[in-house]
């Protein structure tokens, strides 16, 4: 395509890829903790097909892109003396995800810390029945993802010539990418007690960043205060040195395990 003989959409698309593999690492957390519900040899399959949605969806959103911007004009708006707002599409939709998010986070740790053993009760339930509620699961939080990751790719791409190819090569790009790493991170995950609160807790922190981002939308503003967008990077570097001290906590138990067999 003549697109892609521009420099300037090479560099776009670069970059673009680069930001839909970040911001993909929040679903390649929410699917690892929601098919470790499910038997050892369905898991694998279950992540592929989540991957799969998630890059249709994002493609299936480009696509409607018009209707997507469309969703952006206020539906319902309201002011009152301590708040006002101006309700639209993108932010409902992105409230109900920041709420889906915390609650369904909230109920894993809650089974996971005060219910334990609930988890292989509920693999011992019909194999097709689990099946089919986790990928449904997936299903609702991919379309939360890819309308987020979808109105950041718009906003960067604005005024780009030939934008709509270059984020759905992005997309298709970074899926793929994803997919690779998508397998051993779940494993890693599901094979680590710890690590799976702390994604959980992730999954709740970003909620809120989405119910935050949902009412900066909706030009929310509470007591003549509006409301801003929690910036993405300050919620990434937390995950990242949280993560990290993590990692170095689980070496040091492992050497410590190490040295007490040879005494």
């Amino acid at each position: 395509m003549e697109v892609f003989l521009n420099p300037n959409s090479w560099i776009a698309l670069l970059t673009l890829t680069f930001l839909e593999i970040v911001l993909g690492i929040d679903n390649i957390i929410f699917i690892s903790i929601t098919t470790g519900k499910l038997p050892v040899e369905q898991r694998k399959r279950a992540t592929k097909i989540g991957m799969f949605l998630a890059m249709f969806m994002r493609i299936a959103l480009l696509l409607g892109i018009s209707v997507l911007i469309a969703m952006k004009e206020p539906w319902v708006s309201f002011k009152y003396t301590w708040v006002s707002a101006q309700i639209s599409g993108q932010s409902i939709i992105l409230l109900l995800g920041g709420l889906f998010l915390i609650y369904k986070s909230t109920k894993e740790i809650r089974e996971k810390v005060d219910e334990k053993g609930e988890e292989e009760k509920e693999r011992g339930k019909s194999a097709a029945k689990s099946f089919g509620k986790v990928i449904f699961q997936i299903i609702l939080i991919d379309l939360v993802f890819s309308f987020d990751s979808i109105l950041t790719a718009v906003g960067m791409t604005n005024g780009v010539e030939g934008a709509i190819y270059i984020m759905i090569t992005a997309v298709v790009i970074s899926i793929l990418i994803m997919m690779q790493f998508a397998v051993p991170v779940g494993t890693f995950v599901n094979k680590h007690p710890s690590i799976q609160i702390l994604g959980l807790s992730f999954l709740i922190l970003i909620g809120f960043m989405l119910i935050t981002e949902s009412a900066h939308l909706a030009n929310a503003s509470f007591f003549g205060n509006h409301v801003d967008v929690v910036p993405k990077g300050y919620l990434y570097f937390a995950i990242s040195f949280s993560l990290l001290v993590e990692v170095l906590n689980m070496k040091m138990s492992k050497n410590r395990k190490a040295k007490n067999a040879l005494k």
